[in-house]
């Protein structure tokens, strides 16, 4: 008969690594909310709760409280019955957002993931790169010959 052995598993300390993710996943919403808040503004002139719901396909409700936390962080202005508007802070992070989705998708475009899956990869990895990875992804696409793809 064979004896199994037990391994007890102690799970890490908290660390730096793990207090960046956490930090990057409280911040995720709020960037995903006002990139939207932006888009949908740019497209359609006004931006109202309805719009966000349709836009990050979730419920009237999520957005109406997602919404109140961002106006509690000075992201957004809104009044009832009126459309939604970035502050200027708000801005400054749905620009900075556009800009780092931008970048880590045409890295992973430039590494030859097919368009849709860097599409949706390009929407997680946006919110975790570190700003040195980031600056060397655009460092390796400023070194990429445009149109021209690595093949093996």
């Amino acid at each position: 008969m064979v004896q199994r052995r037990w391994i007890q598993y102690s799970p890490p300390r908290p660390g730096p690594v793990f207090r960046k993710v956490r930090a990057d996943h409280a911040t995720e919403t709020a960037q995903d909310y006002v990139e939207a808040v932006s888009d949908i503004v740019h497209r359609r002139g006004v931006c109202r709760v309805k719009h966000l719901a349709e836009y990050m396909g979730v419920s009237h409700v999520t957005v109406s409280r997602t919404i109140a936390r961002l106006r509690d962080e000075h992201l957004v202005e809104t009044e009832q019955y009126r459309p939604i508007r970035l502050t200027a802070r708000g801005e400054r992070l749905a620009a900075e957002s556009r800009r780092r989705h931008e970048v880590v998708l045409l890295f992973l475009l430039a590494l030859g993931v097919p368009e849709a899956e860097a599409g949706s990869d390009a929407e997680g990895i946006e919110h975790h790169v570190g700003s040195a990875t980031l600056q060397c992804m655009e460092q390796f696409l400023h070194h990429q010959p445009v149109g021209e793809k690595d093949q093996r």
